[in-house]
């Protein structure tokens, strides 16, 4: 047993400064002060690291006392997260999420997202043209209860007063509105991306179904000469919510190429590629939806003036695309 112990003994004494080093940069780390750490300091991590673990594996092999080879093990388990785990807070992967993973995420469906974006063209020109030809297409394209009296039998004063007058129930019906048109909308944009596995066609399906209620809006309003006044109504929220729809399409669009053309893989990992993109744009689809849904229920009531309007639809338009297809500097590694 004595041999044992200065067996061990000399064992810690030959290499206990280095592992008292290593513990000291890692305490420094756990607290927060990674940034602090020079870079000769960052570099000694991993060399200290393997050092350690060959000293765990001397301990092990020549049956060292429990205590020694406990502290080893917890000192190369917190080396290890250091060196090869994820390092940075909820805050440092909120920041990547938006800076970097985010932006680079939508920039790679640029293709899907022209598509979505064009069969809702195609459906707002359609239900333009069919309600032009029978205004009681209308009721095919707008749900009853999305309507609210907003339909081919209102008067022009009714439908301007629809787009400038305050509700009856002040702010209990702005906030009644925003959910209601942020659960819709949500849904809507849910269900464009889970259905997109199926060889794109529920997703092609409600992006239509979007752009025919959105020209069928477009068509009532004209038709009583409210077209600008409408516009300014619907865009002040709508570049937002409408761009988020599409980029949601653009997401299902993805994944059900990539099961129905799955190249050289094997669908299951072409799906599983595809949906961890674009499981990330949707993250922030629900983002863009939550600032729609604000802006519908209550900036579209309180800013009464077109060119306001037209101006905060202008601005959203800008700053997404600006965030999304601008070229920017790769963030340091």
């Amino acid at each position: 047993m004595s041999e044992l112990v200065l067996k061990s003994s000399r064992f810690r004494a030959e290499r206990e400064a280095d592992w008292r080093r290593l513990e000291t940069l890692l305490d420094r780390v756990e607290r927060g002060s990674a940034r602090r750490l020079s870079t000769p300091e960052l570099l000694e991590i991993p060399v200290l690291y393997r050092q350690a673990l060959s000293s765990l594996s001397v301990a092990r092999s020549i049956s060292l006392d429990q205590s020694l080879i406990d502290y080893l093990e917890g000192l190369c388990t917190r080396a290890y997260f250091f060196v090869y785990g994820a390092r940075g807070g909820l805050w440092d992967r909120l920041g990547r999420f938006f800076a970097v993973d985010w932006p680079n995420a939508v920039r790679s469906l640029w293709r899907e997202t022209l598509a979505a974006a064009a069969i809702m063209a195609i459906g707002v020109a359609t239900a333009i043209a069919l309600i032009a030809s029978d205004p009681d297409w209308f009721y095919a394209f707008v749900p009853g209860g999305l309507a609210g009296g907003r339909d081919p039998t209102a008067t022009t004063a009714y439908l301007r007063s629809t787009l400038y007058d305050a509700p009856q129930d002040g702010q209990t019906g702005l906030s009644f509105m925003a959910s209601f048109l942020f659960t819709h909308n949500a849904g809507v944009a849910i269900l464009a991306f889970a259905l997109g596995f199926a060889l794109c066609l529920p997703t092609a399906g409600l992006m239509m179904a979007t752009g025919c209620m959105l020209g069928a809006f477009l068509a009532l309003f004209a038709s009583h000469g409210l077209g600008f006044e409408v516009g300014g109504w619907l865009m002040i929220h709508g570049v937002t919510e409408l761009f988020a729809i599409t980029l949601a399409g653009a997401a299902g669009f993805s994944i059900g190429w990539s099961v129905t053309f799955p190249g050289d893989r094997s669908r299951l990992d072409a799906a599983a590629a595809a949906g961890r993109r674009a499981g990330t744009v949707m993250m922030g689809v629900v983002v863009m939806l939550f600032f729609a849904g604000l802006l519908e229920g209550f900036g579209r009531q309180l800013i009464k003036a077109d060119a306001v309007r037209y101006a905060i639809a202008l601005t959203t338009a800008a700053v997404w695309g600006a965030y999304f297809y601008l070229p920017r500097a790769r963030p340091a590694q």
